[in-house]
């Protein structure tokens, strides 16, 4: 069998369906981070070991889940409160966790992302993939935001998706979601431009992770950077094949974006003594 493992913040909305989803699982660890609305309560009516742990960074929280709690099982699933398991992604990671002699130490997955009743499928990057399936004893986390796991084995991939309801506590959340992440990434982004080089040879990685950082690292030196943003999404990418859903999308992320941009000058301007 598997373990499970989801970090929460006021997630009274969508972990219902989380945890519906997980029904499966007999040993659902929910990490909080002292939820104000009725997450504790909705988890233990569950089933749901609950701990509560305060949220410094995604990184620091997802490793102390990982490190300091005890699971049952070898393997742990790691879905968000917003995510739905699919009967096919169950089948798959049971039968992972059913052979002892596999190598990898964690498992990746694409996830269709939902947006106003719609897959966004060209809007979202499609196809990402996020790890979702782990040992804890064989990984760690780095980043402080959108956090990325090394591990000490090979990275497998999962053939069957997870379902990501992003909006589904709302625009509001949403956006003050992003808020708190555009600082974690405009101190990021600072640091990289004055530490790196371009990792030009990263474009022709064998591995989607390490193009997707390079491309990333690329954009942080980009002029007008959430206006490109929109350009590769909307048009290069294909988001205008998702319709009106599309175009709502790739406007959201290049606000994002530019939240980014914006906390970048604030942070110049202070360190030289500036208003802002």
């Amino acid at each position: 069998m598997i373990s499970a493992l989801i970090m929460t913040l006021n997630e009274e909305e969508c972990l219902p369906a989380c945890l519906a989803s997980l029904s499966w699982c007999d040993d659902i660890v929910v990490l909080d981070s002292f939820s104000t609305d009725r997450t504790v309560e909705i988890a233990k009516a569950a089933g749901a070991r609950v701990y509560q742990h305060k949220y410094e960074t995604e990184t620091k929280q997802r490793m102390y889940g990982l490190k300091e709690i005890e699971f049952k099982h070898e393997w742990v699933y790691m879905p968000d409160a917003d995510e739905i398991t699919p009967d096919d992604l169950r089948d798959e990671m049971l039968a992972i966790a059913a052979d002892p002699n596999r190598p990898e130490a964690m498992f990746s997955a694409r996830y269709k992302n939902m947006f106003m009743g719609r897959w966004v499928k060209h809007s979202s990057l499609y196809p990402t993939w996020i790890t979702r399936l782990a040992r804890p004893e064989r990984i760690q986390y780095e980043r402080e935001c959108h956090s990325r796991p090394v591990g000490d084995g090979p990275t497998g991939r999962l053939k069957s998706h997870f379902i990501h309801y992003s909006f589904n506590k709302g625009m509001a959340a949403w956006f003050d979601k992003h808020n708190r992440y555009s600082g974690f990434e405009a101190r990021e982004s600072l640091q990289i431009l004055r530490s790196k080089s371009i990792p030009w040879h990263s474009f022709f990685s064998a591995t989607p992770e390490a193009r997707r950082r390079a491309l990333k690292e690329f954009s942080y030196r980009l002029p007008f950077r959430p206006l490109a943003r929109f350009a590769y999404m909307y048009f290069l990418r294909g988001g205008f094949l998702d319709g009106w859903q599309g175009y709502h999308y790739c406007r959201l992320i290049a606000s994002y974006e530019y939240m980014i941009v914006i906390k970048m000058r604030e942070l110049q301007r202070r360190e030289l003594g500036l208003s802002i």
